[in-house]
């Protein structure tokens, strides 16, 4: 008896849901990685077979259970920014939806649709707008043994493996008698490669060691609204940085090389703020070394530019760097003059646009080269690579997050950042407002952190290196050689779906155009 396509449709959405929960429960804060497979695999399964426009469906039940569960803290920016936000990026899974079914039809078609995942992330990564690389697969193994991976072929890369290895499960489950073994072979060339890295990780001489150290100063009043009491923010970095200048006279702190400031430790133009700019100056003039301050500079009535600006002693403010990513919607109004009547939640209080910054040099710092990140620059991988490929020795990230204090957004990011120390091969500095402040090494390893909400300063040891990993000389390559090759395999599917079709026409010729396969799961 055939099963009811309504039915099968309804057991095909239920698949979809139920793998992409699971797909949000391999990052944090539930952090189980080991169920990426499975979730890949049921996305893959809950597609197979069925045409184009059923697969999209499909795969947007499974983008709106994944990415609607793994941004959920975008609630706290407001329930609009979270459903525009989430819908966006669920409509990219949408699309591979309807593609993998074309691609499901070639020969090992397990390679197509892993390299169609990692075009989809690639694509989504940086655009539209300046993208949204959260919720990438390779940003959920921070604590598992393909980690050591990202130093050799990127986020990019890392991330094809792990829908590889989804999609040679799903062939297992699926495939005839006789081509178990073909499937079997590709899971153990993954899990080979995997352990290949884990056993000899890359790994750099240093070329030296210096004391950095990171404030942590802590946000008065609710601890999620850096605007509550701005000027105290400012001033509680001030003092903490005071007090570690008074420590380090006393012999009980060792002398730092520089001083990182996190993003929004001054919410005021410190150069035409009065206030600010004198507690600034008090800071590092007392601390006697430069201070990577974190300021929202004046761009004029209608723009605004969130720098980390490297105050010296001595010469006073230096070098900056610019956000390179600020996030749409929530930074800046995209069309700002077609919706200006728009006044509604998160963009009625967003008065200036921020300005996108195209620096790619790192900064000198205390003699330093250092690549410097401002919080959601992180998950980009474009800002670090540039940085580290012009000689960046060290990593600097400065990040506000006080905005997602209570939700699980600042342990996703931290986990981004560990991922970032080992896929570039250097220690990395957090500083952060209230949570989290850290200090990363090049293995990922945490060898300090500050707990949230507190006022802290950790004044650690760290290494330079200058060697480039194999992830940062490949750069954006991997990315878009998955492109091509995704855009060659579906012009080769449709080919050879024409073809197929001129066959049965001319022997068959009263037979529909094309087999109706919608509701066939294998």
């Amino acid at each position: 008896m055939r099963v009811p396509r309504v039915l099968v449709l309804a057991v095909r959405l239920a698949l979809a849901v139920g793998s992409g929960l699971m797909l949000a429960a391999a990052f944090e804060p539930v952090a189980l990685p080991w169920l990426m497979p499975i979730a890949l695999a049921g996305f893959f399964l809950s597609v197979r077979g069925v045409r184009p426009r059923v697969g999209f469906v499909v795969g947007l039940a499974f983008g709106v259970a994944f990415y609607f569960t793994h941004i959920v803290w975008m609630r706290t920016v407001g329930t609009d920014a979270w459903i525009a936000l989430a819908s966006i990026e669920a409509l990219f899974y949408g699309a591979l939806g309807a593609i993998v079914p074309l691609l499901s039809r070639l020969p090992f078609w397990p390679l197509w649709v892993a390299a169609a995942w990692s075009s989809m992330e690639f694509v989504r990564s940086g655009w539209p707008f300046s993208g949204m690389p959260w919720g990438r697969l390779a940003y959920a193994v921070a604590d598992t043994p393909v980690a050591p991976s990202l130093a050799y072929v990127g986020a990019t890369g890392v991330s094809f493996a792990l829908a590889l290895l989804g999609a040679l499960l799903t062939w297992l489950l699926i495939a005839r008698r006789g081509r178990h073994l073909l499937g079997l072979a590709g899971i153990a060339a993954v899990l080979v490669a995997v352990v290949a890295a884990d056993v000899r990780p890359w790994q750099a001489e240093e070329t030296g060691r210096i004391n950095v150290a990171a404030v942590q100063g802590n946000v008065p009043g609710p601890g999620n609204d850096i605007l509550w009491d701005h000027r105290q923010v400012t001033r509680n970095h001030a003092e903490a940085t005071i007090q570690l200048a008074e420590r380090v006279r006393a012999g009980t702190d060792e002398p730092p090389a520089f001083v990182v400031w996190p993003e929004n430790s001054t919410a005021a133009d410190p150069f035409s703020d009065g206030a600010d700019n004198a507690a600034i100056v008090s800071a590092v003039q007392s601390v006697g070394v430069p201070v990577m301050v974190g300021g929202m500079v004046d761009g004029g009535p209608t723009h605004i530019y969130n720098q980390g600006i490297v105050w010296d002693p001595v010469t006073g403010p230096g070098e900056r760097y610019t956000k390179r990513h600020p996030v749409p919607f929530g930074e800046y109004i995209p069309f700002r003059g077609v919706i200006d009547n728009w006044n509604f939640g998160r963009l009625a209080i967003i008065g200036r646009d921020m300005v996108a910054g195209t620096g790619k040099e790192p900064l000198t710092v205390a003699g330093t080269k250092v690549a410097d990140a401002i919080c959601f620059d992180v998950a980009y991988d474009d800002v670090l690579d540039d940085q580290v490929a012009r000689g960046a020795r060290l990593v600097t990230v400065q990040t506000s997050n006080a905005t997602f204090i209570f939700t699980h957004q600042i342990e996703q990011q931290f986990a981004i950042t560990r991922l970032r120390a080992i896929e570039t091969g250097r220690y990395v500095v957090v500083a952060s407002t209230n949570g989290l402040t850290g200090v990363i090494g090049p293995d990922g390893r945490v060898i300090a952190r500050a707990q949230p909400r507190t006022t802290a300063v950790l004044d650690e040891q760290v290494g330079l290196v200058d060697a480039l990993t194999p992830a940062v000389r490949l750069g954006p390559w991997p990315g878009r050689a998955f492109a091509v090759i995704t855009l060659g395999a579906l012009l080769f599917a449709g080919l050879q779906g024409r073809r197929r079709r001129s066959v049965v026409r001319a022997s068959h010729p009263d037979a529909p155009d094309s087999p109706d396969q919608e509701m066939s799961l294998t």
